[in-house]
């Protein structure tokens, strides 16, 4: 898996989200016909491609909102060891509320129990950025394993992949 910063790469990602809402909100109300007064025969889309940029706007936010969330609970850890390789995810699956879930397992190699942190990023199929949480495993004993719950910030349609972006021992 490769590992993405939450600076550049995610970044990127977000102006990338946001042109494909905006893009794909503009086609949907182009196809459509929604238009309102303001839009003219020479402009049919006139007020689309606005609510395209409202809709890619509140996409932006929440991107950028939970990359926030996610970089503040990594900020808040002091004496983390990186342990990447000692995390598995499961499959991905779609909970009762339409988020997107994934059991993420840790496996404690240290000599007392410890307590992990997980950034888990979900992409769409093309490896576009959708979403990215935090999952934390509390005490977990020295040799074993313990699991918990990665749930996306919102609704995720499509096959959506999950990758570890980063994971902390503490």
């Amino acid at each position: 898996m490769k590992t993405r910063t939450l600076g550049g790469t995610m970044a990127r990602h977000r102006r990338t989200w946001a042109a494909l809402t905006a893009a794909a909100a503009a086609t949907a109300l182009a196809l459509t016909g929604c238009a309102d007064e303001e839009s003219t025969p020479q402009n049919p889309v006139g007020s689309a491609a606005s609510a395209a940029e409202s809709a890619a706007s509140r996409a932006g936010e929440a991107v950028e909102s939970a990359t926030a969330e996610v970089q503040q609970r990594f900020d808040d850890i002091t004496g983390g060891v990186d342990v990447k390789k000692d995390v598995t995810l499961g499959k991905p699956t779609t909970d009762r509320d339409g988020r997107a879930a994934v059991e993420v397992t840790v496996r404690n190699t240290a000599g007392s129990a410890k307590s992990f942190a997980v950034q888990v990023t979900y992409n769409d199929q093309g490896g576009n950025f959708l979403d990215t949480v935090v999952v934390t495993v509390n005490d977990v004993p020295a040799g074993e394993t313990r699991s918990g719950t990665a749930r996306s910030n919102r609704d995720l349609s499509g096959n959506v992949k999950t990758e570890v972006s980063r994971a902390l021992r503490y």
